[in-house]
């Protein structure tokens, strides 16, 4: 009855944590996003006070301000790159225009119109009965594609309009965050000397277990996402020279850092290019891109849970579970949550906390 009563114990003060923890990340996330840029700027802090003589307070400052200059460089560097393609489809999109439409022209006098013409002549031999029935149905899938097409316009005007409503709130969680990283790197130690002091040994050696694991993992999955985006854009690299495309490193570069969208990834670039070349009669590019897109997405596919296995550490089936139940249950953020959920089981159980508690369920 005691055992049953410490399992029962350990079961609620489990749901009592995690809904705890659900509710207070909800308003407390940009500390959490602070502790995580501290422990990623850490290291060089450590490498400047102990390296550079700096005093702690302005290594921390030092490690920020290029964090923050490397962001923005990247950020200026891809958006010199759109405006560059923008500039280059604006000279160049008249010509395709032009092409495409008198293909349009082509194709429609000389393959949609005999069809028609000939349903046409079917749909007049028919009774007036079945013509009614046939006119109905075609209404009322013109009325669903049309309510189809007002909701993803809807959907995506309000999308857009949400973006620029959280601009305010993006800032300021942004604030906040550099705010939070600047204090935690600056007293880390302290913080850390503190719960050594306040926690007993084996709890604060479990913590400092857990943390060690949890950075690790951290920069791992950095790692791992820097990996995959650099064998995209290294196979699309190749594949565009192989197909002689013009500005390859550009588009590569380009690629590889659209991989990173949720959902989307690498077709929202490939598939609209992929129609384009199809129906301006560019059959050869077409195959090609269509081979290099398939390749692309089985690489990915293949590459994923073998790279975040190996630079976080995890068995590779287990990755692949934990990153199908997670994207099934959050979606794309679940890619992320379910190999961090992994991982801290792992550190856990490298700590002997489950250990630990089946002990206490048994009343040792």
């Amino acid at each position: 009855m005691q055992r049953l009563l410490r399992f029962l114990l350990v079961v609620v003060t489990a749901g009592v944590v995690f809904i705890l923890c659900f509710y207070l990340s909800k308003v407390t996330y940009p500390f959490i996003f602070g502790a995580i840029i501290a422990m990623i700027i850490n290291p060089f802090v450590n490498f400047l006070v102990e390296k550079g003589r700096f005093p702690r307070s302005a290594a921390v400052c030092t490690a920020l301000l290029l964090l923050i200059a490397i962001v923005a460089g990247m950020i200026l560097l891809l958006l010199r790159e759109f405006f560059s393609g923008i500039s280059y489809l604006a000279h160049t999109l008249p010509t395709y225009s032009n092409d495409l439409i008198y293909y349009l022209e082509t194709f429609f006098s000389t393959k949609i119109l005999p069809i028609y013409n000939d349903i046409s002549k079917m749909f007049s031999a028919l009774d007036d009965s079945h013509q009614h029935t046939i006119m109905k149905t075609i209404n009322e899938l013109g009325a669903k594609l049309g309510s189809s097409i007002s909701q993803a316009a809807s959907s995506l005007i309000n999308a857009l309009s949400g973006l620029f409503v959280q601009l305010p709130t993006l800032v300021t969680t942004f604030i906040f965050s550099l705010l939070a990283a600047f204090f935690m790197s600056k007293d880390w130690y302290r913080f850390s000397r503190y719960l050594s002091k306040t926690a007993s040994e084996k709890w604060a050696k479990s913590a400092r277990t857990v943390y060690i694991e949890l950075r690790k993992a951290l920069f791992g999955f950095a790692k791992a996402q820097l990996t995959l985006i650099s064998i995209t854009a290294i196979i699309v690299l190749i594949g565009l020279l192989i197909l002689r495309v013009k500005y390859a490193i550009t588009i590569a570069l380009l690629i590889g850092v659209v991989d990173l969208l949720p959902y989307l990834g690498t077709g929202v670039a490939f598939v609209p290019w992929i129609a384009y070349t199809f129906l301006s009669g560019n059959y050869p590019l077409t195959i090609g891109l269509s081979i290099l897109y398939g390749v692309i997405i089985i690489q990915r596919q293949v590459a994923e849970p073998k790279i975040l296995s190996s630079t976080i550490g995890l068995d590779p089936l287990a990755t692949l579970i934990a990153l199908f139940v997670g994207y099934q249950w959050f979606g794309f953020i679940g890619l992320i949550v379910g190999p961090a959920f992994l991982v801290l089981l792992r550190a856990l159980h490298q700590a002997n906390f489950f250990k630990e508690l089946y002990q206490f369920i048994k009343g040792q």
